[in-house]
């Protein structure tokens, strides 16, 4: 089971800080982003574009999220890249939604990276 404080960030928090390992370099990289909660499932998206950490996630699946807001946990995690153009569209629209962001929807679908996030070890 998941300890309380990381459960409650998980659902109020939105920054956070990722590692993971370099595509090419093989050597960890960290960087801030947001996460987002659709359905109870949490996802790393952007702006549309090209991202280092998307690559670096889709060579390693495998990296490290951390809580850094309400509470400080670092979570291993499994990325799962979302590329079905349904199951984008319809996980973005939530979350363009959420971000004021309708009118862009089809600009993020066409080119915003998205990944689901799985937690691979309880706190």
């Amino acid at each position: 089971m998941m300890e309380p404080r990381v459960s409650t960030a998980l659902k109020t928090d939105q920054t956070i800080e990722i590692t993971t390992m370099g595509k090419k370099s093989g050597r960890p990289h960290r960087i801030e982003t947001w996460f987002h909660v659709v359905e109870g499932k949490i996802y790393l998206t952007g702006n549309p574009g090209k991202r280092d950490w998307y690559a670096n996630l889709l060579a390693n699946p495998e990296f490290i999220f951390h809580l850094k807001e309400s509470t400080q946990a670092d979570l291993p995690a499994t990325a799962r890249a979302i590329t079905d153009p349904v199951e984008r569209r319809e996980i973005l629209a939530k979350i363009t939604k959420s971000r004021g962001e309708e009118r862009q929807l089809d600009s993020w679908v066409a080119g915003s990276p998205l990944v689901e996030v799985s937690f691979t070890e309880e706190h």
